[in-house]
Parts: structure tokens; sequence; C-alpha cells
């Protein structure tokens, strides 16, 4: 309460601040009665202020006190950065969550919550990945697996007259079921195309390597070096400037890419696209988040971010390589004739990677790979990269969306 009052020898005249005084107490209790029962208190005054109550739009402003929730939220910008995490996430995901714009008001005092993609790196996808892996191999009792993988194959459309093994009893877990076999003749190889789709999924973006970048998605794209890594599986061409230029090793040619998604539906081994040679392979520990299109669109260089496995090698117009990119509960990538490359590991180093190269004094040529010949398999469904040297008349036979299956055609000159 705030009073002024001149000494008691001139009553004449007097000086009272009752607005003031009426606004303190308006903030403190917001009671008429109150206010009321301090006026009369004062005995000395002949008149008794007038007394305005605040309606009701006003009261609902002192109930909600922007200014106490700037005053939080700068006591929270003082904060660690770990401590402004803590305390800002929970907000955040009710931001999201909640319907009908109920936390708007604080973006109104200048709260602004984390962003989407933020909470979603913050995942431990590696940790969840790691976790399904382990449920996958739990061995199922025999009445269980039918309705199981029933229940799988409705959701996913899975084709199960191409199955090698058609009888669902006999796949003793999920991950048996995940790594089914086909039937010999469920996928012939093309023979009339050069470059062949090494697995089933859907051709989400191909065409030229421009200015260094690859889309992995239309409009969104990502650094081709940072996603192949330096190059030093070959001899260095110091007078090549960009990465790109340095990855084409014939006069006239191009380079080209061409991305193929696998739905958790589809076949899950991958195949040799062409005939090759495999010099080199290079393990990226990294994330496992997803790489649905719908993400893909949303995260950009999100291949970059994720585990992947790069093989590169040479093929009759150049280099040549096949990239299998990891994914959310695809902790395991398998390459045959690599038993020693283990993925998904607990621990990791930011940013690191691993090479191993095939050449050796005893084999010169690498890994000898045929159009057609088994490479590898994921444990759920992810994400193959093609990225290689071309002449400039190499033509794509496809359509950005299409569902392809192994040994159909991607291309050929």
């Amino acid at each position: 309460m705030v009073r002024c009052r001149k000494p008691a020898a001139q009553s004449s005249t007097r000086c009272s601040l009752h607005k003031v005084k009426l606004h303190v107490r308006k903030t403190r209790s917001g009671s008429a009665s109150i206010w009321a029962r301090e006026g009369q208190t004062d005995q000395s005054e002949p008149a008794k202020p007038e007394i305005t109550i605040p309606n009701r739009r006003t009261r609902f402003r002192i109930q909600f006190p922007q200014l106490a929730l700037r005053r939080r939220l700068g006591q929270l910008t003082c904060m660690s950065r770990s401590a402004l995490k803590l305390r800002s996430w929970p907000l955040t995901i009710l931001y999201y969550l909640l319907p009908f714009a109920v936390l708007k008001p604080l973006v109104r005092v200048g709260w602004r919550p984390t962003s989407r993609v933020a909470i979603y790196k913050s995942v431990p996808t590696r940790l969840l990945s790691r976790a399904w892996g382990r449920l996958n191999q739990v061995e199922l009792p025999t009445w269980l697996r039918k309705p199981v993988y029933q229940l799988y194959i409705w959701t996913f459309g899975v084709n199960m007259k191409e199955a090698a093994v058609e009888d669902l009893h006999q796949y003793r877990n999920l991950s048996e079921f995940f790594r089914r076999k086909l039937k010999p003749q469920a996928r012939p190889v093309c023979d009339s195309h050069s470059v062949i789709s090494p697995s089933d999924g859907k051709i989400l973006h191909f065409g030229r390597v421009k200015n260094c970048e690859v889309e992995q998605v239309k409009g969104v794209t990502y650094s081709l070096e940072s996603f192949l890594g330096p190059q030093t599986w070959t001899e260095n061409q110091l007078h090549k400037t960009s990465f790109q230029d340095q990855l084409v090793t014939q006069e006239g040619n191009e380079l080209y890419h061409c991305v193929i998604y696998l739905a958790p539906g589809d076949y899950h081994c991958f195949h040799s696209p062409t005939d090759w040679n495999v010099y080199h392979r290079r393990h990226f520990p990294g994330s496992l988040m997803s790489v649905n299109p719908g993400v893909a669109r949303w995260i950009k260089e999100l291949f970059c971010y994720n585990e992947r496995v790069v093989l590169t090698g040479g093929w009759k117009h150049g280099f040549f390589s096949l990239t299998a990119v990891g994914a959310t509960n695809v902790g395991s990538i398998q390459i045959y004739f690599d038993r020693g490359l283990q993925t998904n590991s607990p621990r990791y180093s930011k940013g690191s990677y691993n090479d191993l190269s095939y050449v050796t004094n005893n084999n010169q040529d690498g890994i000898v790979m045929r159009k057609g010949d088994q490479l590898g398999e994921f444990n759920l469904g992810s994400t193959i990269v093609l990225i290689f040297e071309a002449p400039k008349d190499f033509n794509f036979n496809l359509k950005p969306g299409q569902k392809i299956h192994f040994g159909e055609a991607v291309g050929s000159l």
C-alpha cells in the first residue's frame, strides 16, 4: 500500500493518491470487499474514495499474468543449456500434441518451442533399433506364428506366393520372416540392360549429379562428399578441383545416381546391380532415423546423418558405388562377403568412419560381382543409393515414384 499524506497541522490541503493505492491493491488481491474494508479503516479521512471494481475482462487479464510469464522466461534464459532443455521440452511436446493451440499464449509472450526436427533427432533410435533386433530374435510359439505373420502381411501387403517357404509356421521368429528368401523364378534378371535394380522398392529420385549434390527426394539435396566421405580409395587426382570431378575417371563421362526406398513389406535382400569389382568398403556409424519419403522431405541431408555402408569399385565405364543406408529398426546391415562388418554398435564416435580395402597383393581385382549376385541384406527395410559413372548417352528407364523389383531394368546405353 502506498499512502502520501501531509502533516496534520496543514489540514486545509491534503494530497491523497488513492489511485496508486487502488492499483497496488488490485494486483495483490483483486477483491472488492478487501478494498472497501481498507478504505474504511482510515477514520481521519472525511470522504471515502470512489472504488472502481475491475470488470470480468480485467480480472481475467490479472489472473493470467503475462508479465510473470515474461519474468519466468527470463529466468529460463539464464539457465544452463541442459537445464533449459529439460524445462522447455515438456512444454514443446505438449505444444505439438495438444489440440486447438492451447499453449499458443506462451508464444505470444516470447516462448519459442523446440523444432520438430531437433526433437526427432534426440530420440535414441540406435538403442530402440537394438531392442527391436533383440525382440525379433525371440522364438515365437508355433500357435502364435501364423496370426502374427498374417497381421504383418495384411499391414504391409506382403506377397507370400513369391517366398521360397510359404508355410508361416516354418519361420521361428520375426527376423527370419523379414529376411525370407524368394523363389528362383520370382525375380528374373534382365540381360538386355547394363544396370538393374539391386532390390525391391520405390524409386525416389534418379538422374545426373549436379554441383556435387544429390537429391534424396525432390527438392531436398545432400552433399556428395559428405555422403561418400573423402576420396581415398584411389589415387588422388590433384588437377581436379571438385569432388565430383575426382570420381569421374574417363573423359566425356557423367556422374549419375538412383535412390531406391525399401518399404517394410518388400524383399529385404539386395543384389549386385551390374558386373563390377568392389575395391573398398567404408562404414559410417551414425543415427538410425526413418528414411520414409515423408521424413526424407522433412530433414535435409538425412542420408548423411544415418548409418551407412559404402561399397566403391569400378565397372566397364569407370567409377561405381552402392550404398546401403540404415534406418530405424534397421540397425543391422549385412554384407555377405564381409563377415567382419558390424553395424549399430553401442558406442561410436560421431563423424568417424571405418575403411577396409579388398585389394591386396594376392588379389588385385578385389571382390568380383556379377549382375544379380547376392550382395547383402537388411533386417527390415531401408534405402539403396547407386552413384556411378557412365557416358553421356546413358538413359534411365524409370519414372519417379514407380514400384520396382529386383532384376528389372534401371538404365542402359
